[in-house]
């Protein structure tokens, strides 16, 4: 048992607050999106109760789990869910087409479906952290609840966070590998041979289940990659719905825009530059939005979901269609979904007859670009067209 205020009880609640922000994001989605057609009194009020019901059915599974977790042989299998979880954190999520849920109507229904939405989508979080609590109650309840309203009140901040990054989501996924490993070599089954005659196991086990997680997830996700490459991308803008000719007089630009500073560099350069063309500009504003956990659509309507994201787009172009308007350059935008941005700007630009992207870069180091993760690295590595990049 992990006793208070030891640097292993700092670090076990460093390892639930970690697992439960990174697999919790989609499920505070659910929450906004079954409450936004609300009027704001009773979204208020349905964010707070079908919250706290959420944290108080969360703790009551999890504590079931970590009693479960005592028994024989559940660790080992407890173990190997949580790395095959680990892996499919490293996997393009599945843009899933279904019917979707049936319409939220009011304030009882919301809280109904964010209910229900955690039962359903929270199995992965109760077990990473029913095994980073090590059986000690006190961590578990006090991890559950620094991370749970961390996660209600900043779900969109910590999604494109994670999306921008994606070492975090790599990151993550190592972390529950090394719990992983921890957790198996702790069964009763074989805790005490380990302890007597493999007491190397204790560092070993962790540190291969997160080398293991990573190496299985990357490898895996670069063969969904190029599967996903080659599918239509799904745009969720109703003003980008015409095609685009590819053969055009025109000189097709594309500027990726996220709502940062940093793309907004981009859209300044090409009004500095919009005299230097030859041909006629046609400008082409891209946002992509990340595709939403396959379970979302069990519990919200497409057209919910789509809304939603077209909501997100449409904030984080305003600047730049703001500066193109006063400029006066036409352009036409676009909002797409995509799990990898930088292959789905270079699937929209091949796909459409982009003649040049021009993106910029935040400016970090090649170490760090290295580590954060880069989009411009990434399109610059996938793509075939000009690229022009602004510091």
């Amino acid at each position: 048992m992990i006793e208070f205020g030891t640097p292993a009880f700092w670090v076990a609640l460093l390892q639930i607050i970690g697992a439960d922000i990174v697999l919790s994001g989609d499920n505070a989605v659910v929450i906004a999106l079954a409450t936004r057609s609300l009027p704001p009194q009773q979204q208020r009020l349905a964010i707070f109760w079908g919250t706290f019901a959420a944290v108080a059915m969360r703790v009551t599974l999890t504590v079931v789990a970590v009693t479960l977790l005592k028994l024989p042989v559940l660790k080992l299998v407890g173990a190997l869910l949580l790395l095959w979880i680990a892996v499919q954190l490293l996997l393009p999520e599945e843009d899933g087409e279904g019917e979707g849920g049936s319409a939220i109507g009011g304030l009882g229904a919301a809280i109904r479906t964010i209910l229900m939405a955690d039962l359903v989508m929270s199995v992965d979080n109760v077990i990473a952290i029913a095994a980073a609590a090590k059986g000690n109650f006190a961590l578990l309840i006090i991890g559950l609840a620094v991370s749970i309203p961390l996660v209600i009140f900043t779900s969109t901040f910590l999604l494109k966070l994670m999306e921008r990054y994606p070492v975090i989501i790599t990151l993550g996924a190592a972390l529950l590998g090394w719990v992983a490993g921890e957790m198996a070599i702790t069964d009763p089954l074989v805790a005490d041979w380990i302890n007597a005659n493999a007491h190397w196991l204790h560092t070993a086990a962790p540190g291969a289940g997160a080398v293991l997680v990573v190496a299985v997830g990357k490898f895996l996700a670069s063969r969904a990659e190029a599967a996903e490459a080659r599918r239509p991308l799904a745009e969720v803008s109703s003003a980008a719905a015409e095609p685009i000719e590819k053969e055009s007089a025109m000189h097709k630009i594309l500027l990726p825009i996220d709502g940062s500073e940093a793309s907004l560099r981009a859209v300044e350069q090409v009004i500095a530059m919009r005299d230097w063309f030859r041909a006629p500009l046609e400008v082409h504003l891209l946002n992509v939005q990340h595709v939403l956990h396959q379970d979302v659509g069990q519990f919200v309507p497409p057209e919910n979901v789509h809304d939603y994201q077209q909501e997100e787009g449409a904030r984080e172009l305003a600047e730049a269609q703001a500066r193109l308007d006063e400029a006066g350059i036409t352009y036409r935008h676009h909002v797409v979904t995509g799990d990898i941005t930088a292959d789905t700007i270079t699937h929209f630009a091949r796909d459409n007859g982009i003649a040049q992207i021009l993106m910029s870069t935040h400016g970090r180091s090649a170490i760090a670009d290295a580590l954060l993760g880069s989009v411009a690295r990434g399109v610059l590595q996938r793509s075939h067209i000009p690229l022009t990049l602004i510091r």
